[in-house]
């Protein structure tokens, strides 16, 4: 036998044997990051809700809830459904649009060299002009449309719903501090990315974030108007830390500084989540300690304990990490906590890297290679370095999954005038087992359990829904990925 066929023979032993020890079996992955990061910009533009431009490219999709707020008066047409269903979320639609637009101001060079940064300009540009529609009152915010009742009582397109598009609204007599402070950290953010490439533009935008700015801290108090999708569990100080910090990056002026470090509270988390803003805030407040604000040093330690609390290194280690090596803090939807770990863990790499710093947790020093290579697990995990050596992304990879739980995916294009049968959609579309007809390509769905165990089937939602926020925090990981910076 040829020494290169001895080889080959040990290789195909070990990797059999590594399958039997249930352990991912490739330990140098390596993927088309550059196939995935194009694909998951995609899922994006088939979550879009309104009038879709000329260049939209999920063809099987169409214009949907173009009457979307006329129970209100008001025009709010346009924006992102979060998921599977045919709801507009004002939480999560502004936690999707933050972070990606934290990925395109921290990735701007590696979006560029991939050619996607406009494609990700105007994924955020579609959910701020939505956004500004849904602040043009004063004092007013829409922050959801559609019934969730009705909506899950009709398995249906967006482009042939006919359920009630119910208008809920946080204004001084129902405030809500969370959803109005996220929005500003959406618009904040938003406005460097379009700074130099639209002036008046990112001025309007930052005029909003400051108004909501106000107006998220003016009455401070929970909306429970978007529960129980998406209640707000941690309360409101972290959203506030959150815009704030925003504003501070983006105007550079004092008040904002002054406000984090006299009327803001921080805390030390090991979750990262479009419900708890912490440690992305202490991330961001770390860097400005770095270049010079020497005020900001306790928000750098915060930051460590984040990683502290995650990193499988650190002797603080709290997180749960699945034998196949994923992040699972919660079954459900749990890829979020995945995508979100490697962004943050990426991002701070970066930091920590150009600053000649580390983490410590303890008496353990974890450098910044070593959270970008737990960064690059996370992702390659996602792609299919896993147990199940399988794609956890529609349309990409090896055997990626082919029933996402959504309604756009799983139902054939009908006439803009069909109706659908709400009482047999879930017989018809819905219960079959068979892949959707319409591909949602790019779409992170929620993924396996803590046992690294995965179901393909549409009705096992916690598997296989997809939400706009895994693919979000995803896109700036990818790019750099995709460029080779690992």
């Amino acid at each position: 036998m040829a020494l290169h066929d001895k080889r080959s023979s040990i290789a195909i032993f070990l990797a059999l044997s590594a399958i039997f020890q249930g352990l991912v079996v490739s330990v140098n992955a390596h993927f088309n990051y550059k196939d995935a990061l194009t694909k998951s910009i995609i899922f994006l533009e088939a979550q879009r809700s309104g009038k879709l431009p000329p260049n939209h490219r999920p063809a099987w999709r169409g214009d949907s809830g173009l009457d979307d707020g006329k129970l209100a008066s008001v025009d709010l047409s346009g924006g992102y459904y979060d998921a599977g269903d045919n709801v507009k979320y004002g939480l999560p639609m502004a936690f999707t649009v933050t972070t990606l637009a934290w990925g395109a101001i921290a990735y701007e060079k590696e979006l560029q060299a991939t050619c996607e940064l406009e494609n990700v300009r105007a994924g955020i540009k579609w959910g701020t002009d939505y956004f500004l529609k849904a602040a043009s009152r004063r004092k007013r915010l829409y922050v959801q449309v559609g019934d969730p009742v009705k909506d899950h009582e009709c398995w249906v397109r967006p482009e042939n719903m006919k359920t009630e598009r119910t208008v809920l609204q946080i204004d001084e007599h129902t405030p809500g501090t969370e959803i109005a402070a996220e929005t500003s950290a959406a618009m904040a953010s938003a406005s460097i990315v379009f700074r130099k490439v639209d002036k008046k533009y990112a001025r309007q935008l930052l005029n909003k974030a400051k108004t909501l700015f106000e107006f998220a801290k003016a009455k401070k108090a929970t909306y429970d108007g978007e529960c129980p999708f998406y209640c707000s569990f941690s309360g409101y100080d972290d959203e506030l830390l959150w815009a704030a910090t925003w504003l501070y990056i983006a105007t550079k002026k004092p008040v904002y500084l002054k406000y984090i470090q006299e009327e803001t509270t921080s805390a030390s988390v090991a979750e990262w989540s479009w419900d708890l803003k912490y440690s992305g805030a202490q991330i961001l407040l770390t860097k400005l300690y770095f270049e010079g604000n020497s005020a900001l040093g306790p928000y750098k330690n915060q930051a460590d304990s984040y990683i502290c609390s995650v990193h499988p290194d650190s002797p603080y280690h709290q997180i749960y990490i699945t034998k196949g090596g994923m992040v699972n803090v919660r079954d459900g939807a749990n890829t979020q906590y995945v995508t979100g770990t490697a962004f943050l863990f990426s991002v701070y790499s970066d930091i920590l890297k150009q600053h000649n710093q580390k983490v410590f947790c303890g008496d353990k020093q974890i450098d910044p290679s070593s959270l970008m290579q737990f960064a690059k697990q996370q992702m390659d995990y996602l792609l299919g370095n896993n147990p199940e050596q399988r794609s956890y992304m529609v349309g990409f990879g090896q055997n990626p999954p082919t029933q996402a739980h959504h309604r756009g995916a799983s139902i054939p294009v009908m006439a803009p005038d069909a109706t659908v049968n709400c009482g047999m959609s879930f017989v018809q579309y819905f219960r079959k087992d068979i892949p959707n007809p319409n591909e949602l390509t790019g779409a992170i769905l929620g993924g396996p359990d803590k046992q690294d165990k995965f179901v393909d089937k549409r009705w096992d939602s916690p598997k296989t829904e997809p939400c706009t926020y895994v693919n979000s925090q995803a896109v700036g990981v990818l790019a750099k990925l995709a460029v080779g910076q690992y």
